[in-house]
């Protein structure tokens, strides 16, 4: 697994074929295990945040560069979770600045339109229901992480971050459907 910066020498290594994969430092781990769902579930994210990319219409440049960076922070948290304790930090981590960013884009996202009070109906415009995809995933990895937190303690910032990575996705979508003018759909509870 390529973990910060170092190459990936082919596309098999045939290392994980009885039920184990490899953490930073060569700890071998089963691949169901808490920490391996965890930054599983962060990969699949990340994967998701490329569609949604793929589904943003040109004029949404700002939108866009979030998703890229966001993209670049799973990678800083899987290389976090891919560490075991025991042994040296990765070189780089989730830290307070990346929370606090979250945070004011968040802020700023949510600027760009009238305040929600209720539910919505995750959907209206392709990029914003692929957005709300996102926000879903984002919230089963951080379950994940919380359920290995419970028994492995991870660092506050981390655990900060992977919280507010669903609001602001659920910000952005909102931006977006208003961007492109659909409006959102609160749910119908008498159908």
């Amino acid at each position: 697994m390529a973990t910060g910066g170092e190459g990936i020498a082919r596309l098999y290594t045939r290392t994980g074929d009885r039920g184990e994969t490899g953490l930073v430092g060569g700890t071998r781990v089963a691949k169901d295990s808490l920490r391996i769902a965890s930054f599983g579930a962060f990969d699949e994210l990340g994967a998701q945040l490329g569609r949604v990319e793929a589904t943003l219409p040109p004029e949404l440049a700002r939108a866009r560069s979030v998703i890229r960076r966001l993209q670049h922070e799973l990678y800083i948290a899987q290389s976090e979770l891919a560490t075991p304790p025991h042994a040296a930090p990765p070189a780089h981590r989730i830290e307070a600045r990346h929370v606090q960013r979250l945070e004011a884009e968040t802020d700023e996202f949510a600027g760009m339109f009238e305040p929600v009070h209720t539910f919505v109906l995750p959907g209206g415009s392709a990029a914003a229901a692929e957005l709300h995809v996102a926000r879903a995933v984002s919230r089963r990895a951080e379950r994940g992480l919380w359920a290995l937190h419970a028994v492995e303690p991870q660092r506050a910032q981390l655990l900060q971050w992977a919280n507010r990575l669903s609001d602001l996705l659920f910000a952005m979508a909102l931006s977006v459907n208003h961007d492109l003018g659909v409006t959102e759909v609160p749910p119908d509870y008498k159908v």
